[in-house]
This record gives C-alpha cells, structure tokens and sequence, in this order.
C-alpha cells in the first residue's frame, strides 16, 4: 500500500472528497459547449480576413505587413 502523504492514493474522506470534486469538475467542462460558439466565430473572423486580404490590391500589402512588423517588434522588444 502507498503512503498517505505521497499524493498517489486517497488517504482520507478530505482526499476521496476532492478527487470526487476534480472529476465531476472534469465530466461538467467535458459536457459544457457554452464556448463553442466563440471558437466558430474566430473561425469565421480569420477566414472573412483571409478572403478580404486576398480581394486588396498589391500595394496596399506593404503598407500592412510594415504595419505588422512594427507591431511584432514592439512585442519582441518588450
């Protein structure tokens, strides 16, 4: 048998209580979709950009990817 204070097996009624909790935590977030709809409209976001970059003329691309770049800088900087 392992030791109660490894952490590896429920010792107690507190440990059987929490790991009881951890996974009806993990049953409810496997169930829960409620953040599904977030992922779709980022979906829908990125591919609405790509289509819309791909319909601007070619000289208005330098003027975004400096753009970008000085954002990436920034970032990279800090």
């Amino acid at each position: 048998m392992m030791n109660a204070g490894n952490g590896f097996a429920p010792s107690g009624r507190k440990e059987q209580r929490m790991q009881a909790l951890w996974k009806n935590l993990a049953r409810k977030f496997w169930r829960d979709d409620s953040g599904q709809d977030m992922i779709e409209y980022a979906l829908l976001s990125a591919a609405l950009v790509i289509i819309v970059a791909g319909f601007l003329p070619p000289s208005v691309m330098p003027s975004i990817s400096t753009i970008f770049s000085k954002i990436s800088a920034n970032l990279n900087a800090s």
